[in-house]
């Protein structure tokens, strides 16, 4: 059996294992990444809508989530937006910015793996796709790691073993739980897991009217007894989405409901009030028609307030008008899921952070062994977040490795 030996073992081919490679072999560090995929970097791609939101401008903890919001601190610290942006300038790629500070490829997600992959090639890294790992067995130092690659069995004895393979999400481009496997052999708890950044769902009266509203989009306010997101809402034929909800479901728990602001610039009860006594004869679309696209007002009107539709505002109690005036600026709904992994962009929950550095993301359980990336318990929110927190917590695995003998 063929034995190959590295300073270095990689497994996963995505964003933060990709760029702790070149980061450790540019210690002069003999470095292999290996995944199961026939590419690198599948979710790269995908990204921003092929665009890849790569990084924000304004990257602090409290835009991640944890079990342990202190986690994500010094390796954020170690390696944030002006770091990432002198490679983006190194490679010459052209981006843009959006509302929140998003920044974008003007060309495509391909100009980001295509540097994370140059840079792997001119720091000398390996790269081994279509590679199955069947068993890690730990060494006194070291690991030797059991793989086949087209059925052909090899042995890979590495000092360093990093586990970068991501979360659960979107099994369509290879997703699995591998990394919580490795990390529960050695001994590390996993933060129950699931799908997040993810659309909601709704089986009820008003799953079947968001249905019928689909494609509609508008600015909201987003929000529960945690936090509140105000960015645009988008209408599906499977529920809601868009930025404001995929925010929101970071912070939202089966059986909860949410709350949505449907006018985040309107007081509609002061509104309703103030037209009662200036146009009494008015009804209540026409006052609220400036500000509903129409196949949604009509909707609204009849889950809302259908029975009196066609009574003039005079005729309607001051009691009724506050009680549609304080819903339509805090519609209460309580989703019955999510869209799941298949669409979700990340995986909320992981391997727990209790045990691992969050200066070198080095095992406190295992010595020389590494999680970075989406498969700790860490969450970006949208934003290029998650991307933020690839660059960190790879880079501070690199600087814990290339600093070693």
């Amino acid at each position: 059996m063929t034995s190959i030996h590295t300073d270095a073992l990689i497994i996963g081919a995505g964003a933060s294992g990709l760029f702790c490679a070149f980061e450790t072999a540019a210690f002069g560090k003999s470095v292999l990444v290996i995944d199961h995929a026939n590419k690198a970097g599948k979710k790269i791609l995908m990204s921003g809508g092929g665009r890849c939101n790569f990084i924000n401008q304004d990257i602090q903890p409290r835009h991640f989530i944890s079990q342990n919001p202190h986690f994500v601190k010094s390796a954020l610290s170690g390696y944030g937006y002006d770091d990432f942006m002198m490679l983006i300038d190194k490679h010459r790629i052209s981006y843009h910015h959006k509302g929140h500070g998003q920044l974008f490829c003007d060309g495509s997600s391909k100009d980001i793996l295509n540097m994370l992959l140059d840079e792997c090639q001119q720091a000398g890294v390996q790269i081994e796709l279509n590679t199955q790992v069947h068993r890690i067995d730990a060494m006194d130092e070291g690991f030797c790691v059991h793989i086949s690659q087209h059925n052909n069995p090899k042995t890979i004895i590495a000092q360093h073993l990093v586990i970068a393979t991501g979360g659960l999400s979107i099994p369509t481009m290879g997703a699995s739980g591998f990394g919580y496997q490795v990390a529960t052999q050695f001994g590390h708890q996993i933060v129950p897991t699931c799908a997040s950044l993810v659309p909601l769902t709704f089986t009820d009266q008003t799953g079947d009217m968001i249905k019928s509203l689909s494609g509609i989009s508008l600015d909201v306010i987003a929000f529960n007894d945690k936090i509140s997101f105000e960015l645009p809402m988008l209408l599906t034929h499977r529920g809601l989405s868009g930025p404001a909800i995929l925010q929101l479901s970071n912070y939202w728990q089966l059986g909860e409901p949410i709350f949505i602001n449907l006018l985040p610039s309107l007081d509609i009860t002061r509104h309703l009030l103030d037209k009662k006594r200036t146009q009494p004869k008015a009804l209540i679309r026409t006052l609220l028609a400036p500000f509903f696209a129409k196949k949604l007002l009509i909707a609204l009107e009849l889950h809302f307030w259908a029975t009196i539709k066609d009574t003039e505002i005079a005729n309607i109690k001051d009691d009724e008008l506050i009680q549609l005036g304080n819903t339509l600026n805090a519609w209460q709904i309580k989703p019955s899921g999510t869209e799941g992994y298949r669409v979700a962009e990340v995986t909320r929950g992981g391997v727990d952070t209790k045990d691992v550095s969050g200066k070198t993301m080095e095992s406190r359980l295992k010595p020389n062994l590494y999680f970075i990336g989406e498969v700790l318990d860490v969450t970006g929110w949208l934003g290029g977040y998650n991307f933020a927190w690839a660059w960190a917590s790879g880079h501070a695995c690199a600087q814990s490795i290339g600093t070693r003998w």
